[in-house]
């Protein structure tokens, strides 16, 4: 599958600067950057966003955070998401079997590596990438016992950024990246 568009022949310098940052973060020269440059002002705000994501703070770790990226991917079947989301996972000794259930493949709850915040972040990230939205008070009220509210506002702000990223790219058409494929 390639994207609906190409991206344009001349990009300004200062996009130029964002693709080359880009591309060292993540090793590769990501399309969706690229296609982002037909308007700058799409270009710099994604750039803003995606450069104040959070990767772990406090008592959220990078491994819950990854699980809620991957757990958005997935429920927004975004592939070039899962692709990106999932790289590496392994690395945040994130198993086989929680990876099934972060698919869909098993249910969350009879996994019994993942924490219990665990499971109600990952319930909370399913929820916020399902349409219509619709928050059950059971959830709201786990949410608030296990979770302070700068937790709150980063797990919701992590799965909403997938989200954005899923609709957008899927948009573009923009196939996966290869993460995967290293």
């Amino acid at each position: 599958m390639n994207a609906i568009i190409s991206p344009p022949n001349r990009i300004p310098i200062w996009l130029r600067i964002g693709l080359s940052i880009t591309k060292r973060v993540t090793g590769k020269d990501l399309l969706p950057p690229r296609l982002l440059a037909w308007y700058p002002k799409a270009a710099f705000s994604s750039g803003i966003m995606e450069a104040m994501v959070a990767h772990q703070d406090g008592a959220l770790s990078a491994r819950m955070l990854k699980l809620v990226r991957m757990q958005a991917s997935f429920s927004a079947a975004c592939p070039f998401c899962i692709d990106m989301n999932s790289h590496k996972f392994a690395q945040f000794q994130i198993t086989q079997d929680e990876l099934a259930a972060i698919q869909g493949l098993s249910k969350v709850n009879d996994v019994e590596t993942f924490s219990e915040r665990e499971k109600i972040a990952l319930e909370y990230a399913r929820t916020i990438s399902s349409t219509p939205l619709k928050f059950s008070p059971d959830l709201m009220q786990r949410v608030k016992e296990n979770f302070n509210e700068r937790e709150i506002v980063i797990l919701a702000s992590t799965a909403a950024q997938v989200n954005y990223w899923a609709r957008l790219i899927q948009a573009l058409g923009v196939p996966p990246a290869g993460f995967m494929e290293e």
